[in-house]
C-alpha cells in the first residue's frame, strides 16, 4: 500500500461516481483519457505514415544532429569515474555524444473501446448514442483538413494518446527532446536492459513462440534487422559497447526526466556494480536513492550460491525534489516483533512478552489483546525540557526535549500511553495504532511473470511498485525497453500516460495485442464531473495515531493508500486510445558511394560482396512458383538519382535477360518513396524485364507486383533477404540456399450478400526465417489482422481485430468482463431500460478469417493490415 497527500478537490467532487452518472451518458466499457480538465494535456501533432516527407517545410532550419555531453556532472580527471574501451570515443577525445534527430510517424490509431464495440449491444439505446467517434478519440490528425497539415506538424498541439513506438531508443528520445520539446516531462523512466552477452537470450522469433532453440545454435538468431543491429551495437567490443550504449541512453533519458523525475535501471548481479558506476557518472552519486532487490527466477542452478534475485537501482533527477510516494505493507506479529513490537497488553490491563509461539504464528493473541513497544519521547529537535510530574515523582529530561508539551504528558498517563520507567517516561504505542509497515527495499513473495507472453517479461508488480513510488495520476512513464510491454500494461492501469519504445517489431506487436485486449477495474475519481484524471482516484483510507494526535486532543492523520482506489463493478474498463509510431528510417545509400562513407565503410562493402555472391549461387526463390532465378552476372551501377543500385543477368527458358535491383538498408526498412524512385529509374532506362526490391523488412504499404501483374515493361518484385547476409561473425556457417526470396501479398476477397458486406483472408505467402521456407497461399502463419472500415488514406484505424494465429484466448478478459456486467447491470430511471446484450456470433468471428458485416457503401474504402507471426505486414486498401 502507498500514501499520497491528499489533492485538492476538484468541481462538483461530491457528485455521483461515474458508474452512477445518468441513464443517458451511461458507458457501460469506457477508459481513462488524459485530455479532460481545465487545461487537458496536449501532445504535438506529427505526421502519419502515409504521409512521412511532408514535415519537411515544418522542420526546415531545424537541427537534425542533437549533442549531449558525456559528463553532464563529473569532472574528467578530477572526480572518480569508470573507465572503459571508447568511453570517449575511439581518439579518446570526445566531449560530445552526437545523435541524429529524426521525425516520429503514427502508423497506427489503436483505441480498444472501438474493438470491443462491435463485440456486444446495449439494448434501450440508439445505435447512435453508443457510436464511438473516432475525432474525439484522436483529434487533429484525423479531423483535420489535407491541407492544413504540412504546416502544422509539431507546431500545434494534439489530444494527448499514449504511444508505442518501434525504433532504436535512443534516436527516439532524441526526436522527443528535439522536435517536440519534452525535456523536463517524464515522472518515470523504468529501463529493463539485457543483461548479459548472449546473443539470443533476450530476442523472441515468432509472436506465439516464447522458445528458443538449445545451445548456440544458429537458428537461435533473431530475424529483425533493427534487434541485430541493436545486438551489434550493445555487444560489439563486448562489456565496453555495453557501457557505452546503456551511457548513452542513460544521457538521454536525464534529459527527459523532469526535477522531481525518478530513473529505475532493472539489472542482475552481473553487471549491477558496473551500471551503477555509470548511473552515478550520469545523475551524480548525491541523487541515488537505492538499491531495490526482488526475487524474479524460480529455482537456478549453479556452481556455487544459485543467483535468484534481481536489482532495480534507482535514481533521481534531483534527490532534493524527488517526488516520493511511500508504499505500505500490512504488519503482522513477527514484522511487528522484528520493528521492536514484542510487547502484550491483555484484555485486564497486564502486560507480558510475546511468547514464541505467538510470534511464529503457531498460537492466536488472547482475546482483547493488543501488541505494544515503548517508543521515546524525546526529540532531536529543540524543545521544552521541564521535568515532568507522574504519581508525585519528578522525571527530569536530561537534557533532552520533549516531543510534546511537558503539561501533555501526565494526561496521556492517565489515558495509558505512558510507560513508568525507573528514571523515564516512554510512549506505549500500539501496533494497530497504525497497522502497516513502510515496505523496505527487499521485495519478497513476487516470483516471476504470470501469463507470459515474452522471453524476457517482468512481473507487474514490480513496476506497479516502481510506477506509484514516484508518479500520480496523470504523470508520464517512459519506457525504452518495452518488450511485451509490462510498464506500459501497469502504467495504463494506474492511470498514467505512457510512451514504451523497442526495435523489435515482434515484442511491438505483442505489447500492441496485450494493450488492446486489456481489461482493468473501474477506479472511481475524484473528478467526476471533469473526468479529470490529475485528480487522483478515490482511495481506501486508515487512520494514524500518534503521540502528537493523542497529547493535543486531535482527530488521528488519514493517510490514502495509492495502491487501493475504489472500484465502480458496474463498469469494464479497457485501455485509452494509443498510437503505434515509427521512427523515419535511414536513407539508403547508394553501393557505389558507400566506399566513400568513412561509417563502417568496410563493413557495408562486405556486406554488398555477400549480396552479389548469393545472388550468383543462391539466386532468388519465387515463393507463388517455386522458380529459381540464379544469375550470372552481377554489377555495381551508377545511378545519377541514386534509385537503382546494381545490375545483373538471369536465365530463362528463352534466354538471358536482364534486372535492376535496389538494395535497401542494411539496418532498416525498405520504404514505399525508395521503391517508387526505383521503378521511374528503371522504366527511364526501359532495358530491364524485372526489377528487384531487396530488403530486410519493408513498409507495410509497399505493393508487391512481382507475381501476378506487369507493371509497364518489366515486373516488380519485394524480395525478402535472409538474415545471414547481416549476421556477419554472429553465425557459424554461412546458409546461401534462399538468400532471397519474394514476398507474397495477402489473398483477400469480398463477401457480398444482400447489402452487407465481410472482408475475408484467403492466405499469405510467409517467408519462415527458422525453417527457411515459403509457405504460399498459407493462413497459418498469420498471428492477427486488422480492418479499418472508414480508411481515409492517411490514417490507420482498425475497427475490427481478429486473432486467427494464437491460442484464441486473447479476448477472453473482454468476454468475462461483458458477461458479468450482462448479469448485473440492469440500469433502471424513469424513461428506459439498459442492457448489455453479448454477440456471440461477433465472438465466434474474432478468431477467424472473416471479418465482422460490414453495410456495402459503393466506393468507401476499406484497409486490412495483415501481421505475420514474425512481426511483419502487409496492408492492403480495397474500395466497396
Amino acid at each position: 500500500m502507498a500514501t499520497r497527500k491528499k489533492p485538492a478537490a476538484p468541481p462538483s467532487a461530491s457528485r455521483a461516481s461515474a458508474g452512477e452518472t445518468a441513464i443517458g451518458s451511461y458507458k457501460p466499457v469506457d477508459a481513462l483519457k488524459h485530455d479532460k480538465g481545465l487545461e487537458p494535456v496536449a501532445r504535438p501533432f506529427i505526421p502519419s505514415s502515409e504521409e512521412k516527407g511532408q514535415e519537411a517545410e515544418a522542420i526546415a532550419g531545424l537541427p537534425t544532429r542533437k549533442e549531449v555531453p558525456l559528463n553532464p556532472v563529473t569532472r574528467r580527471g578530477q572526480d572518480p569515474e569508470l573507465y572503459w574501451m571508447h568511453k570517449y570515443g575511439e581518439d579518446d577525445a570526445q566531449q560530445q555524444l552526437d545523435v541524429d534527430i529524426r521525425s516520429l510517424y503514427r502508423h497506427e490509431h489503436i483505441a480498444p473501446e472501438k474493438i470491443i464495440a462491435s463485440l456486444y449491444k446495449l439494448r434501450g439505446r440508439d445505435d447512435a448514442q453508443n457510436e464511438l467517434f473516432t475525432h474525439e478519440l484522436f483529434g487533429n490528425p484525423l479531423a483535420m483538413d489535407e491541407l492544413d497539415k504540412p504546416l502544422s506538424y509539431y507546431k500545434q498541439p494534439n489530444k494527448w494518446q499514449n504511444r508505442l513506438i518501434q525504433g532504436d531508443s535512443l534516436l527516439v528520445m532524441s526526436s522527443l527532446l528535439e522536435r517536440e520539446g519534452m525535456a523536463g516531462q517524464v515522472q518515470c523512466i523504468y529501463i529493463d536492459p539485457p543483461y548479459g552477452i548472449k546473443y539470443g537470450s533476450n530476442w523472441q522469433m515468432r509472436l506465439n513462440d516464447r522458445n528458443m532453440p538449445n545451445g548456440d545454435s544458429d537458428d537461435a538468431l533473431s530475424g529483425e534487422a533493427e534487434v541485430i543491429k541493436a545486438f551489434r551495437d550493445t555487444w560489439e567490443l563486448g562489456i565496453h559497447s555495453y557501457l557505452s550504449y546503456l551511457r548513452d541512453r542513460l544521457l538521454a533519458a536525464r534529459e527527459l526526466l523532469s526535477l522531481s523525475g525518478s530513473c529505475f535501471v532493472q539489472i542482475s548481479d552481473q553487471n549491477m556494480h558496473l551500471v551503477r558506476s555509470v548511473m552515478d557518472e550520469v545523475f551524480g552519486s548525491e541523487n541515488y536513492l537505492g538499491l531495490l532487490s526482488f526475487k524474479k527466477k524460480g529455482s537456478q542452478s549453479g556452481d556455487f550460491v544459485p543467483p535468484i534475485n534481481e536489482y532495480l537501482i534507482w535514481y533521481a533527477r534531483s534527490k532534493a525534489d524527488a517526488k516520493f510516494r511511500a508504499i505500505y505493507v500490512p504488519r503482522d506479529v513477527l514484522s511487528g516483533y522484528e520493528a521492536g513490537f514484542t510487547t502484550v497488553q491483555l484484555a485486564d490491563g497486564s502486560t507480558r512478552p510475546l511468547s514464541k509461539a505467538e510470534v511464529n504464528g503457531t498460537a492466536a493473541l488472547p482475546p482483547g489483546a493488543r501488541i505494544f513497544r515503548a517508543n521515546p519521547m524525546f526529540s532531536d529537535k529543540g524543545g521544552p525540557n521541564e521535568p515532568v510530574e507522574i504519581n508525585g515523582k519528578s522525571y527530569p529530561s536530561g537534557g533532552n526535549s520533549w516531543k510534546v508539551s511537558p503539561r501533555q504528558i501526565p494526561k496521556l498517563h492517565v489515558d495509558g500511553r505512558v510507560i513508568v520507567q525507573k528514571t523515564r517516561l516512554r510512549f506505549k504505542s500500539f501496533a494497530d495504532d497504525f497497522p502497516l509497515t513502510a515496505m523496505s527495499n527487499l521485495w519478497l513473495g513476487l516470483g516471476g511473470a504470470t501469463d507470459k507472453q515474452y522471453v524476457v517479461q517482468t512481473n507487474v508488480e514490480v513496476v506497479k511498485r516502481c510506477i506509484l513510488m514516484t508518479t500520480d495520476p496523470g504523470d508520464l512513464v517512459f519506457d525504452p525497453t518495452c518488450g511485451s510491454g509490462t510498464t506500459a500494461y501497469v502504467a495504463e492501469q494506474w492511470g498514467r500516460r505512457w510512451i514504451s519504445t523497442d526495435t523489435s517489431r515482434i515484442a511491438l506487436n505483442i505489447a500492441k495485442t496485450r494493450l488492446m485486449t486489456a481489461t482493468y477495474p473501474w477506479y472511481k475519481l475524484m473528478d467526476v464531473a471533469g473526468q479529470d484524471v490529475r485528480h487522483g482516484f478515490k482511495y481506501k483510507r486508515v487512520t494514524r495515531i500518534t503521540l502528537g494526535s493523542l497529547a493535543n486532543d486531535e482527530l488521528p492523520e488519514v493517510v490514502e493508500l495509492v495502491d487501493k482506489p475504489e472500484e465502480d463493478n458496474n463498469k469494464l474498463r479497457v485501455a485509452g486510445p494509443f498510437t503505434v509510431e515509427t521512427l523515419q528510417a535511414d536513407e539508403p545509400i547508394a553501393p557505389d558511394q558507400m566506399a566513400a562513407t568513412e561509417h563502417d565503410a568496410d563493413s557495408t562493402q562486405r556486406f554488398i560482396d555477400r549480396i552479389f555472391q548469393h545472388l550468383k549461387t543462391a539466386g532468388v526463390k519465387n515463393g507463388a512458383k517455386r522458380e529459381t532465378a540464379v544469375f550470372t552476372r552481377v554489377d555495381i551501377i551508377n545511378d545519377p538519382e541514386g534509385a537503382l543500385h546494381a545490375e545483373g543477368w538471369y536465365g530463362t527458358a528463352t534466354g538471358e535477360r536482364k534486372a535492376y535491383f535496389h538494395i535497401g538498408p542494411q539496418f532498416g526498412t525498405v520504404s514505399r518513396v525508395a521503391v517508387n524512385d526505383a521503378v521511374k529509374a528503371c522504366a527511364r532506362r526501359g532495358d530491364a524485364d524485372w526489377l528487384l526490391a531487396l530488403g530486410f523488412g519493408f513498409e507495410s504499404d509497399i505493393e508487391n507486383r512481382s507475381v501476378t501483374r506487369r507493371v509497364g515493361s518489366f515486373e516488380v518484385t519485394k524480395v525478402r533477404m535472409h538474415d545471414d547476409l547481416m549476421q556477419e561473425g554472429l553465425i557459424k556457417k554461412d546458409k546461401k540456399a534462399a538468400s532471397f526470396v519474394t514476398i507474397g501479398e495477402p489473398d483477400i476477397g469480398l463477401i457480398r450478400e444482400g447489402g452487407i458486406v465481410q472482408v475475408e483472408i484467403r492466405g499469405l505467402d510467409i517467408y519462415d526465417p527458422i525453417r527457411d521456407e515459403v509457405k504460399p497461399r498459407s493462413a497459418s502463419d498469420i498471428s492477427y489482422w486488422m480492418l479499418d472500415a472508414d480508411y481515409d488514406g492517411s490514417n490507420f484505424v482498425p475497427s475490427q481485430v481478429f486473432f486467427c494465429g494464437g491460442d484464441k484466448d486473447e479476448f477472453d478478459k473482454f468476454k468475462r468482463g461483458l458477461s458479468g456486467l450482462a448479469a448485473a447491470s440492469v440500469k433502471r430511471n424513469a424513461e428506459r431500460m439498459l442492457k448489455i446484450e453479448m454477440d456471440d456470433e461477433a465472438f465466434e468471428r474474432v478468431y477467424g478469417f472473416r471479418s465482422h458485416p460490414l453495410p456495402e457503401q459503393k466506393g468507401k474504402k476499406i484497409a486490412v493490415r495483415v501481421i505475420s507471426q514474425f512481426g511483419e505486414e502487409s496492408t492492403k486498401v480495397l474500395t466497396l
